[in-house]
């Protein structure tokens, strides 16, 4: 797959751009999951400002396909709740709780990309933040920019940005994971209270591989505006699938691979509250896969040997890629996209029903040990294979 990713014009690991930003600031504490600065905006040495920025991704060109494949512009609603989310969960991995300021930055085609979408887009934004204060996340919408930019993008991209401020002392550090450590693994999908449908759990990462290993070479014939020709054709849409197909329990594959980016945020929220300064870390599965936490660990062994059942999505997308099982590790959440690391079981097996009452499932999926070098060692069936950084 890490061939396929450069074949396809993307970067797994991004080494070109971690040499280029090496020598700029990175906060005050580097391994974290936002960046975390001084409190320049009312000069309080007892609290930091946080700041974060990322975006859906190519998850923008599923829901232009669909769009275009059924007229149903309302696909894009999701698409402004997955800019939203990335951003969220990694700030609340920190500790913030609430409060947060967010704006986005939809650049489009507007040869090809109408007012109603931009209209589903910034709607669905709203619509998730309603939701979420329900359960006392309060985010403020202060707008944000749409750029007509057809000479730069050939559809439309949507990317977001949020800021905070919070106590300093509450700040979770990202880094501190020990030896002797369990780690509850929570669901990335299914049917949280908080949602109206039922998610597949694929979030926002590895879009650009499930498109293209899922999607049959129509879309290639027919929508030139979604490809790169410098790109081989052969690892463009060379799956079987069309995204009105029926894939599971009367779910279309274009409503499962373009489920929403659920929040974990309320769960978060709850727990922090009730658990504060018993969480020692907090990782956001995402780029990177059941291998994020490498970007932080440091001389310690993570097994993962009680995986949560895999959602059917990253199932069917290693059945079409026949990508290795341990490249789909690398690559998707595979159903869990929030772990936490903390040092007390029963602890770990109080917050374990606190997400159930959210209905998303969790449960211990492993442990810490000590290691002169970080590695993650994952059980999955019969097999077992190790994840370094």
């Amino acid at each position: 797959m890490e061939d396929k990713y450069l074949l396809r014009g993307v970067s797994a690991k991004k080494e070109d751009v971690h040499k280029a930003i090496e020598r700029m600031s990175h906060g005050l504490y580097p391994k974290m999951f936002c960046k975390v600065y001084p409190d320049w905006l009312a000069g309080s040495d007892d609290y930091v400002n946080l700041m974060s920025s990322d975006g859906s991704g190519t998850k923008s060109i599923l829901a232009y396909l669909y769009w275009k494949e059924t007229g149903d512009a309302s696909i894009f609603r999701g698409i402004g709740q997955d800019a939203l989310v990335m951003n969220l969960d990694d700030m609340m991995c920190v500790g913030a709780t609430s409060n947060f300021l967010f704006t986005s930055l939809i650049n489009r085609n507007k040869l090809r990309i109408d007012g109603s979408v931009i209209k589903e887009i910034i709607e669905g934004t709203q619509e998730y933040i309603e939701k979420l204060s329900e359960w006392g996340v309060n985010i403020f919408y202060t707008g944000g920019e749409t750029a007509d930019v057809g000479d730069l993008v050939r559809t439309i991209s949507v990317d977001a940005s949020m800021a905070s401020r919070m106590p300093k002392k509450d700040l979770i550090f990202t880094n501190n994971i020990k030896p002797g450590m369990v780690i509850v693994g929570f669901s990335s999908g299914g049917n949280c209270i908080y949602e109206n449908n039922y998610n597949s759990g694929i979030g926002s990462n590895g879009l650009t591989s499930a498109r293209h290993d899922l999607l049959n070479h129509y879309y290639y014939d027919n929508f030139p505006e979604t490809i790169e020709k410098q790109i081989d054709a052969k690892v463009q849409y060379n799956g079987t699938h069309r995204l009105t197909d029926i894939v599971f329990d009367q779910h279309t594959l274009g409503k499962m691979i373009l489920s929403p980016t659920m929040s974990y945020a309320p769960i978060l929220k709850k727990v922090l509250e009730d658990y504060k300064g018993q969480i020692a870390s907090i990782i956001h599965c995402t780029g990177g896969g059941a291998g994020k936490v490498l970007h932080f660990a440091e001389e310690v062994k993570i097994v993962k040997n009680n995986w949560l059942e895999i959602p059917p999505i990253f199932e069917l997308i290693q059945k079409e890629s026949n990508t290795s099982w341990e490249e789909m590790f690398r690559v998707f959440n595979m159903g869990v996209r929030l772990e936490m690391y903390m040092e007390s079981e029963a602890i770990a097996n109080e917050i374990i029903q606190i997400s159930k009452t959210f209905n998303i499932d969790a449960q211990i999926i492993g442990y810490t040990d000590a290691s002169e070098n970080a590695f993650v060692e994952i059980h999955h069936q019969e097999n077992k294979f190790i994840l370094k950084p």
